[in-house]
Formats: C-alpha cells, sequence, structure tokens
C-alpha cells in the first residue's frame, strides 16, 4: 500500500498516537514532524516542522477523552495547515466526539455533533473520514465529503473465532436495530431488541425484550460503550431471563466514570472494543478484548488519496 511520495503528509494528533503509528506503518508512510504542546493556562499550541504547501494532508485524531482540549487540538492543526498553503486537507476522525448530541431530545437543547460539524468545516478541512457515527444523519450536517467508515467486519471476524453455535445478536435499543440486523445478517443468527426507558443521562431501565433469549448465548452490539451502566443493566435482565453466556461488541471503548467496575461486576464473558480511543493501560481489564480498525482506515486513506470509491470498503 506504498504510496509515499513528496505529496502526501500524515499527521497524528495527539488523542491516539498507537493507532495512527500503526496506520502509518501499513501505509509505509512516516508521520509528519510534528509538536503538541499545552501553555500552562491550558491554550493548545501546534507547530508543524516541515513544509506541507501543496501535500495532501491526512489529520488523524480521535475526538475522545479530554474531549474538548482533543477538538481544539484538531481545529488548530486544521487551521495551521490550511495558512501553511497544504492542498488538501484531510479530518480523519476515528471516534467523532458529541456524536450523542445530534438533535433536540427536549427544548431548548443543543444540537452540537452539527456545531462541531461546522467548526470543523469552518476551520478549513476539504473531507472528514470517521467511523461508526452514533446517527447515521450526521453525515447531512456536513456540506464537504464525508467517508463513514464502519467497524462491523472486523468485530465479526473476531466473533466468528468465539466457536458459538446457537446464539442471538440483541440490539441494546431500538436506535441501534439497522446495526444489530446487519450483524446478525453476517453471523447467520436470529436477532432480538432490548426496549429500554432513559430517565438520566448514562442511566436507563430496561422495560422489555422482544425476541427469544432464554438458554441462549447472546451478542450485544452498540456503536459505544461510555459508563457501562445501560450495557450492565442489559445483562442483569437478559440473565434473570434465562441468557446463557453474554458477549458485548462496541466499535468506541468510551469507557467513563464507572465503566470498568460495571463490566468487571456484570456477569458478562467478553467485551470487544476497537481502537478509535486509546485505551490507557489500567483499563485494559481481562475481560476487554481490543480490535484494531488501522487496516480499515489506512486502506480508506490509500483510496482517498488515490482518487478511488470508499464504498468498497462497505462490503
Amino acid at each position: 500500500m506504498n504510496w509515499a511520495d513528496n505529496n502526501t503528509k500524515l499527521i497524528a494528533g495527539s488523542s491516539n498516537l498507537p493507532l495512527a503509528k500503526e496506520i502509518a506503518s501499513l501505509l509505509e508512510m512516516p508521520l509528519c514532524d510534528t509538536a503538541t504542546e499545552r501553555f500552562s493556562d491550558g491554550e493548545t499550541y501546534v507547530n508543524i516542522n516541515e513544509s506541507i504547501r501543496g501535500c495532501d494532508i491526512f489529520i488523524i485524531q480521535s475526538v475522545a477523552e479530554p474531549v474538548n482540549d482533543n477538538l481544539m487540538e484538531l481545529l488548530i492543526y486544521i487551521d495551521a495547515l490550511k495558512r501553511a498553503s497544504a492542498g488538501r486537507i484531510n479530518a480523519v476522525i476515528p471516534y467523532y466526539g458529541y456524536a450523542r448530541q445530534d438533535r433536540k431530545a427536549r427544548s431548548r437543547d443543543p444540537i452540537t455533533a452539527k456545531l462541531v460539524a461546522d467548526l470543523i468545516t469552518a476551520a478549513g478541512a476539504d473531507r472528514v473520514i470517521t467511523m461508526d457515527l452514533h446517527a447515521h444523519q450526521i453525515q447531512g450536517f456536513f456540506n464537504i465529503p464525508l467517508d463513514h467508515l464502519q467497524a462491523t467486519s472486523v468485530i465479526v471476524e473476531h466473533i466468528l473465532q468465539l466457536g458459538l453455535d446457537d446464539f442471538v445478536v440483541v440490539s441494546p435499543d431500538v436506535g441501534s436495530v439497522k446495526r444489530t440486523r446487519k450483524v446478525a445478517g453476517m453471523l447467520d443468527a436470529p436477532m432480538a431488541i432490548i426496549d429500554k426507558r432513559r430517565y438520566a443521562m448514562n442511566t436507563t431501565e430496561v422495560m422489555n425484550v422482544i425476541g427469544d433469549v432464554k438458554g441462549k448465548d447472546l451478542l450485544l452490539i452498540d456503536d459505544m460503550i461510555d459508563t457501562a451502566g445501560t450495557m450492565a443493566n442489559s445483562v442483569y435482565a437478559l440473565k434473570e431471563m434465562g441468557a446463557k453466556n453474554i458477549y458485548a461488541a462496541a466499535t468506541h471503548g468510551v469507557l467513563s466514570g464507572k465503566a470498568i467496575k460495571n463490566l468487571n461486576e456484570a456477569p458478562i464473558e467478553k467485551v470487544f472494543i476497537t481502537n478509535t480511543i486509546d485505551l490507557p493501560q489500567e483499563k485494559q481489564i481481562n475481560k476487554i478484548k481490543i480490535i484494531s480498525v488501522a487496516g480499515i482506515i489506512a486502506k480508506a486513506i490509500d483510496r482517498v488519496h488515490k482518487g478511488k470509491s470508499v464504498s468498497i470498503l462497505f462490503d
């Protein structure tokens, strides 16, 4: 996949350096010489230590914890690239922060996912490459091209290695039905849906389960795991309904707050997450299996750079 030449540059933000290095290795490209610093008052400063005039630039930065710092760093990098006369600026955002604020659920709510899209565009990005947005309609928040990658294929590969025969793929809520149906189809397995009610942020109650889970091994599939409170409640409810072994998979391992405690205590066998977010060593417990999406992102970058279709990666 070597496309090393003087007209292409890979830049790694500070949020997920291991993933950026893995992508660079697959593309056989060195990472651009850059520096990110924080002033004592918290302001972010970036410097690009080589010429990028007229280059096709790919800046890799997840908008993960600390979300606001990493978002500002991405915007500042884009601004610096634009002012340094970059030819094209491609923002590669494996995890798109603020994606859950995608609509007005209550009066006077902000639509912050749209605000972030406007900020990235206003900063000077020409294209965005991201993965498993919380809601597909976020693609429409951008007035620039956006490539929406999916981690489904690599997750399914690892699920198949479990050797499960009689299992059900479970959607943790109605909003995840489309994703769950796709995974169930790839695994040739039936699906079930959890009907739950959200009564506070990061807090939900399971009301009902649509589908047969008694005596079955289950796979819970979602786009992200944040505090894992919702997932833990779902697992407990499914166990009470007679489920056997329960596994979970999600693209983004946010794992904030009491997430590790919740996962450790819940009767769950294994949790599969990808490396769109750099998981600190202290959070890498035995129940968690990290799957790399560097290959998918590297292929997308390669195809975008060469002007080829990216849709082939979805097949």
